[in-house]
């Protein structure tokens, strides 16, 4: 999913747009340095050394798989879960937050 990350965050750079990332790897130190050594330069949290799918993003969430996407629209509604979808979903999205911007 890396690649297809970083090139989504870089085509929206400069739109409506953010990608967050949730971490539940069991080293906070090694996914600094990971996120630094892959370029990841999007928002990401940690959630610490829990078993998958267990910390509280992930319970709150119902992460049962990784990785798993969600994409929610300025209101915070989840719009999409499924990667087919993702592209599109978040096209339309940012065309209507842009259109709602320039109202």
């Amino acid at each position: 999913m890396l690649p297809a990350e970083k090139a989504l965050v870089k085509r929206l750079e400069k739109e409506p747009f953010a990608l967050i990332g949730i971490n539940t790897d069991d080293d906070l130190d090694k996914v600094k340095g990971l996120l630094e050594k892959q370029g990841i330069t999007w928002r990401n949290t940690w959630e610490g050394p829990v078993p998958a799918g267990q910390g509280p993003l992930s319970r709150a969430w119902e992460v049962n798989q990784y990785p798993t996407m969600y994409v929610l629209d300025a209101r915070g509604i989840v719009r999409a879960r499924d990667p087919e979808e993702l592209d599109k979903v978040i096209d339309t999205l940012v065309a209507q937050a842009k259109s709602a911007a320039n109202r």
